[in-house]
């Protein structure tokens, strides 16, 4: 139920069709306090249509409003505010979540159509480290968003797996490496010959040169370069598919940077075709001036291709293969412009479904208030981070719960979910400082106090042997008690459509954080249980709150217990 468009269809008849519907609903506001009603209409902008003084037309207006989804209205100031009739809208929605359950929320508006997600991409043989964590968990969380709007995720894990890094790598092995300890030890092995590569190239600028000639080579197909590159890959996906299995991410393709290459050539006669090459520096560049970019390089001056080229041979592959709709790119901030001179290059050539490609930028993950670095070394592990996580969750279970039955599978989710949940609930631009107290906290704005608060209703509902399905009466004479939960759950497919619109996973997670709140306050003030006409209401709404909190979870990527 949208009693915002509703009130918008009401103001729209009654102002005699002066301003749309949907302008109309763009201006009516949730008041701060409930003591100024549900919904508030402020009067200004009809100031300048009617001219008039908006606290006349407040007045006015007012006067005229009747609807039974109104129990009434006041006019303070410039303002009209509505007191939604609390019975017959607690009674729809309750009977709206019952009938829909987890569907409850869902919006058609892809139809079914294609959406790629560019998600998580972390390098081969360096760690997966909490700097890989943002793109995972905003991209997964958008993968369910985007299908709960209506459309299909296909979710794309765009390895780096390619670049002058192992040039780099294959210098550092050939000179430093002990193939015995590489394969006891893969990536920790892998990252402490990267750093050295860097350390020591500090003094010794001979050592980048060798990495370039090693990353031709590799280009060249010859055969100890690609050879070293397979076994650093394959050990690298191994580590990689053990980290996404604890947190439950799954791909519809691995295609990373080297999938790309026999498929640059066509991007480059494709932009010889089009005359939009240029020479610059012995490098081969797209001039942007018209856009004001800098001028993508496309070839170095040695012939090898780039980072742009590769994605725009992954862009024409896309929309070929997906004929995607949206092409959604969560990579970090410090790609932008990357981002806008892709999307500039492609609508030169002439390819108008480019408008539809999206960077998804996100803050950094900062520790002691710096960029955490490969390159000098300076990672925090995201595995060790996730097990630490799942260790805490379950002492705090021995401690609380010793006699839970499934006490490792629960320990896992609220585990992972902690640490997920702790990203998703800030705004994406945001840095986070990394901080594992921070992050593994079970009380306040956490995963697991919305995972405890399922797992109480889920309990409540145990005790009271109540199903849902039967003819229940979920009459009640005043759900006055019930109101800021019945409103927050008509909430629930508003979070949703904004936290698509925005490309915004946290517009969610701050909604069941306010959800599981008002659900917690709701029953430490009221005796669910006890046994008189307004029972089943009671337990229909404790229903209605478990559906939606874990429909809300689920749209995070993070699992929902039914016991703590």
């Amino acid at each position: 139920m949208n009693y915002k468009q509703e009130l918008a269809e009401i103001l729209f008849e009654v102002l005699g069709h002066e301003m749309n519907v949907k302008e109309l609903e763009m201006l009516i506001e949730k008041p701060k306090s409930q003591v100024h009603g549900d919904l508030a209409f402020p009067c200004f902008t009809l100031a300048k249509v009617k001219r008039k003084s908006p606290t006349v037309i407040a007045q006015e207006v007012s006067e005229k409003i009747e609807s039974p989804t109104i129990e009434k209205v006041e006019v303070v100031g410039a303002y009209i505010n509505f007191f939604l009739n609390k019975r017959m809208v607690s009674e729809a929605i309750i009977a709206e979540i019952m009938e829909q359950k987890e569907h409850y929320g869902a919006h058609n508006l892809g139809d079914n159509r294609n959406v790629t997600i560019d998600l998580s991409s972390p390098n081969i043989a360096k760690p997966f480290s909490m700097g890989h964590l943002r793109s995972t968990v905003i991209g997964n969380a958008l993968a369910f968003i985007v299908e709960k709007c209506g459309y299909k995720p296909i979710r794309i894990n765009h390895i780096g797996d390619w670049g002058t890094q192992f040039g780099k790598l294959i210098t550092a092995y050939k000179l430093w490496g002990d193939a015995e300890k590489v394969r006891q030890n893969p990536i920790k092995e892998l990252l402490t010959l990267y750093v050295k590569f860097h350390e020591e190239a500090e003094s010794d600028p001979a050592l980048v040169e060798q990495g370039r000639s090693w990353f031709k080579s590799l280009e060249d197909g010859d055969e100890e370069a690609i050879a070293l590159w397979e076994w650093f890959r394959d050990e690298s996906l191994q580590e990689f598919s053990r980290i996404y299995e604890l947190m439950n991410v799954q791909f519809d393709s691995f295609a990373g940077e080297a999938f790309y290459n026999d498929k640059m050539d066509r991007v480059v006669e494709l932009l010889e075709d089009k005359q939009l090459l240029v020479e610059s520096d012995q490098a081969q560049v797209v001039e942007l001036l018209e856009e004001e970019l800098p001028p993508c390089l496309i070839k170095k001056s040695d012939g090898a291709t780039l980072y742009a080229t590769r994605d725009l041979a992954a862009a024409l592959y896309r929309k070929e293969n997906y004929d995607f709709d949206l092409s959604l790119y969560v990579v970090g901030n410090e790609q932008s412009l990357h981002f806008k001179q892709l999307i500039a290059v492609l609508e030169k050539m002439g390819c108008q479904w480019a408008k539809n490609m999206i960077h998804i930028p996100f803050g950094m993950m900062l520790k002691d208030g710096k960029k955490m670095s490969t390159r000098k070394g300076k990672v925090v592990l995201l595995e060790e981070v996730l097990n630490e996580s799942i260790e805490m969750a379950k002492n705090n279970i021995e401690e609380k719960n010793p006699n839970l039955t499934n006490k490792d599978a629960v320990a896992k989710q609220v585990g992972v979910g902690a640490v997920m949940f702790h990203d998703l609930k800030n705004f994406r631009m945001n840095d986070i400082e990394f901080s594992l107290e921070e992050m593994l906290r079970f009380e306040g704005e956490t995963g697991p106090y919305v995972q405890y608060t399922y797992a109480r209703g889920c309990s409540i509902l145990r005790k009271a042997t109540w199903q849902t399905g039967s003819d229940l009466k979920i009459s009640s004479p005043s759900w006055e008690k019930e109101w800021k939960v019945v409103i927050l759950l008509s909430e629930f497919p508003n979070a949703v459509k904004r936290s698509f619109e925005q490309f915004d996973p946290s517009q969610i997670a701050k909604y069941i954080v306010d959800l599981a709140q008002a659900f917690n306050k709701y029953y430490a003030e009221v005796k669910i249980l006890e046994e008189n006409a307004e029972q089943q209401a009671r337990l229909a709404l404790v229903y209605s709150v478990t559906v939606v909190l874990k429909e809300g979870l689920r749209l995070l990527g993070i699992e929902a217990p039914e016991e703590m």
